[in-house]
């Protein structure tokens, strides 16, 4: 079990509340649950990984708090240093910037995955973790379920070199979903 130190505890904990805090009254697309809960179960993986840092369960608390809250990089570099921050803006989809909203879907994944193809080995593990969960959680009977489950075998291409188990599980996760899909919708 890894350790962490008071100051570890502090950041995590500081990061904890600040998240639940900004994504409080958020619920989660497909099942109506907490927001909140998705970036724990993210952290809390992250923290069992040995790339899992104190920042690396920081920046996984705070993945979602500037694309999906008011909360800007500034902030949370002000808050939560300068590591922290750098691990939440490479988690953060580069085609959210104005000069990339009025693309396509596919253009704007494209731009997303070059973006954390260049990300630190604890951003991509943070991303990894991220769309599993995302998967997870995913409606299977939704036409949207097979979009995402191809994105993610896309995505999985960025993200490889980090975790091959991981990895594994990320994939084996689309092909559940796009099988399912195309057994449903023959």
């Amino acid at each position: 079990m890894k350790k962490f130190d008071t100051r570890d505890m502090d950041l995590i904990q500081s990061a904890v509340i600040f998240a639940a805090d900004k994504h409080a009254g958020q619920l989660r697309k497909y099942n109506n649950t907490p927001y909140f809960l998705h970036p724990a179960r993210v952290a809390a993986r992250v923290g069992q990984h040995q790339l899992g840092t104190a920042d690396a369960v920081a920046a996984a608390y705070l993945h979602d708090v500037v694309e999906d809250t008011d909360t800007s990089l500034q902030t949370v570099e002000a808050l939560f240093g300068l590591e922290v921050a750098s691990l939440v803006e490479m988690l953060t989809n580069a085609s959210k910037a104005e000069e990339h909203r009025k693309k396509n879907r596919a253009a704007r994944k494209r731009i997303d995955r070059e973006h954390i193809a260049a990300a630190s080995k604890e951003a991509k593990l943070i991303k990894l973790i991220d769309r599993i969960d995302n998967l997870t959680e995913i409606d299977e009977g939704d036409y949207f379920t097979k979009i995402y489950a191809a994105e993610s075998r896309l995505m999985a291409e960025a993200l490889a070199g980090v975790d091959d188990v991981l990895l594994a599980e990320l994939l084996q996760l689309a092909d559940k979903l796009e099988a399912y899909w195309e057994d449903k919708h023959k």
